[in-house]
Formats: C-alpha cells, sequence, structure tokens
C-alpha cells in the first residue's frame, strides 16, 4: 500500500506530485490521469507507478488527492464511493484531499454516500510555487480527518510552509495565496521590462526582477515588519525610489492589486456552486 495517489496530474496536482517524492519518496506516490500519456510522462520523469483508471488510485494508496477541476469533483467522488467501499471491507480506510476552489467539504459529503461511511475528507490549497518548495498550502480537516493531518503535513513537507485554517477562509486564502503568483508574475515581468527600457539586457532584467521581489518578500517574513515601513527605509527623501514609488501609486498598483484579490476571491466562490 502505496502513500499517495494523485488523481489528476495537471499543473496543480503534478505540482504536488513533485513535492510528495521529495517528502516520501517516489516509491511512495502513484498517478493517474485521464489523459494516460500525461501521468506517464510525470511518472518516468519521478520514477512514480502510474495506474490505469481512478479505481485503480483507490486500490493502490492510503490518501487520495483529487487535482481535478472543481466542476469534476462530485462526479469523481461518486465514481469513487463504490471502491472505498470495497477497501473499507477489507479493513483499508482511506482518506480524500480536495484541493477544488470554492467547494466546501459540506459540498462533498453527500457525493461520497455510497461509501457507507463517514470517510475522512481534507481540503487543501497549495499554490504552485510548490513545485520549487516555495509555497504555501493552506489545509483544514473535517469530521474523522484529524488523524490524517499529521501524516498529511508529512507528505507535504517538501512544498514550503503548510498553514492550517479554518475552512471558512479557505476562498479567501485562495484568493491571496493561490491565484497570488499570478499576479506577481507580470509585475516582475514589468520589472523587468523597465530594465530593458533603461538599458539592461532582458536576461538580466529579469533576474535582478525576480531576485528582488524574492528578497523584499524575505524581508517581510523574516524580519516581521510591516511592508509600509520597510518601504520607507529604501525611499529617501527626494531620491529616485520615491520619484518611482509616487509612479506607481499614480498608476493605481494598490487598488489593482486589491480588486485584483477580490475578483478571484468572488469567481472562486461561484465555482464551488
Amino acid at each position: 500500500m502505496k502513500k499517495a495517489a494523485f488523481i489528476g496530474v495537471g499543473n496543480m496536482g503534478g505540482a504536488l506530485a513533485r513535492a510528495a517524492c521529495r517528502s516520501i519518496g517516489p516509491e511512495q506516490v502513484v498517478l493517474f490521469n485521464r489523459t494516460p500519456a500525461k501521468a506517464e510522462a510525470l511518472g518516468a520523469e519521478l520514477g512514480c507507478d502510474v495506474v490505469g483508471s481512478a479505481a485503480d488510485a483507490v486500490w493502490a494508496a492510503e490518501y487520495l488527492f483529487l487535482g481535478v477541476k472543481p466542476d469534476g469533483i462530485r462526479p469523481l467522488l461518486e465514481e469513487l464511493a463504490p471502491q472505498l467501499r470495497d477497501r473499507r471491507r477489507v479493513g483499508e480506510d482511506k482518506a480524500v484531499v480536495s484541493m477544488a476552489a470554492g467547494l466546501t467539504i459540506k459540498d462533498m459529503r453527500p457525493h461520497l454516500a455510497g461509501a457507507g461511511y463517514y470517510v475522512p475528507v481534507v481540503r487543501i490549497m497549495p499554490n504552485t510555487c510548490v513545485a520549487v518548495g516555495k509555497g504555501i498550502t493552506a489545509l483544514c480537516a473535517g469530521e474523522a480527518a484529524e488523524p490524517c493531518v499529521r501524516e498529511l503535513e508529512k507528505i507535504l513537507a517538501a512544498t514550503g510552509r503548510v498553514e492550517r485554517i479554518p475552512e471558512g477562509l479557505m476562498d479567501q486564502f485562495s484568493a491571496v495565496a493561490g491565484c497570488g503568483p499570478a499576479f506577481v508574475y507580470p509585475f516582475i515581468e514589468a520589472l523587468a521590462d523597465g530594465g530593458v527600457m533603461a538599458g539592461l539586457p532582458r536576461a538580466q532584467a529579469v533576474e535582478y526582477a525576480a531576485q528582488t521581489v524574492l528578497g523584499a518578500a524575505a524581508m517581510v517574513l523574516e524580519t516581521g515588519r510591516h511592508p509600509g515601513a520597510l518601504k520607507d527605509e529604501v525611499c529617501s527623501p527626494g531620491g529616485s525610489t520615491i520619484a518611482g514609488v509616487a509612479e506607481l501609486e499614480r498608476g493605481g498598483l494598490r487598488s489593482a492589486a486589491m480588486n485584483a484579490v477580490l475578483a478571484a476571491w468572488r469567481r472562486g466562490t461561484e465555482l464551488g456552486k
């Protein structure tokens, strides 16, 4: 019996599978994807076993990570429920781990009724930075899933930070941390574009911009200081930095970022309906 099965290995499922292989070893990971070539390619890369169906994944592993889109979760759970029932009859309880935005544990529970018992369900919300071990993953556990949390933290150890939060904050977390990398990448690209306009070669401009964002994030996390205070320390009176900050304010950077998070949050809640 392997530790983790990833059912769906797209961008997020694949990123988590890579991290799980670093945490618990590829021999403890099994993959399934409805497009078999994708699972086979990832399995060859990581050294994981690949199975031919979602049902096979249930029989192969203890923790079932569902890496499908929100509109595919309900039918997938109904497909898995009979397999979960059969595995329990031979003394093997499983846990279901969903990473679908907007779908609560309560939403998912009726679609597991065919299992005939209270299947442990855990919701997680990672971001794609887990692929390089620099991500953050939110986790919340439903009833009967408490004993699973520590084991899941071990499986996810190589993803970066794992934060346990109330389920009522999962959609908000997703809007900031799950969607956030897509908001940061255009900013890095824009910083690099500005550097190119000023005369830097493109490759160096991208590298310098990315390293600067990485360093600024580390300053916030490692010092615990407010970002505004750290910004003030870089801005000398009448200097070049405050001139640049004024342009960001004129362009509406703050309001655009806030509105991006709110739009992502609203859309995330719609996806679960």
